[in-house]
């Protein structure tokens, strides 16, 4: 086949260190912006960004030319980088070293953009770890509790 074609829809989530309360809403804003940037200039399809105070979420479609880890490895490094320079409180920001992801049928992309979209509502009755442990037993990943968070 002389053409290399794909099309690998993820839902990607990670945290603030330890979880840390510290992406107000004066910030998200821009932050969620800046990480699309990212993945785009990564080559991926950005479709949503989106979260709470301490974590964020995706609807990326993943470029044929890099892989999850790298992409991560980018939105991450990227955005503390940028986000260490918008206010002295985040001077010290990092995020947690790990991530999940997760893959989504190309059906399911309107019902993951409207979950991220719905962070702030969902939130208020779950907690981050209740989500993330949800999504764990939901896509079958095995899982030690003491390895989760950092």
């Amino acid at each position: 086949m002389p053409q290399s074609l794909s099309y690998l829809l993820v839902h990607i989530v990670f945290s603030t260190k330890d979880r840390a309360p510290i992406l107000d809403a004066s910030v998200r804003p821009a932050l969620h912006a800046y990480l699309a940037v990212v993945a785009r200039n990564a080559g991926c399809e950005c479709y949503r960004v989106g979260g709470v105070a301490d974590h964020v979420h995706f609807a990326v479609r993943i470029s044929r030319t890099i892989t999850i880890a790298q992409l991560i490895e980018e939105l991450k490094t990227s955005s503390s980088k940028w986000l260490k320079t918008q206010t002295p409180d985040l001077a010290h920001f990092a995020w947690q070293s790990g991530y999940g992801a997760f893959s989504v049928g190309p059906a399911d992309l309107e019902t993951l953009r409207q979950y991220i979209d719905t962070q702030e509502e969902h939130h208020r009755t779950r907690t981050f770890q209740e989500e993330y442990r949800a999504f764990l037993k939901r896509y079958d990943v095995e899982f030690d509790e003491r390895y989760v968070w950092d």
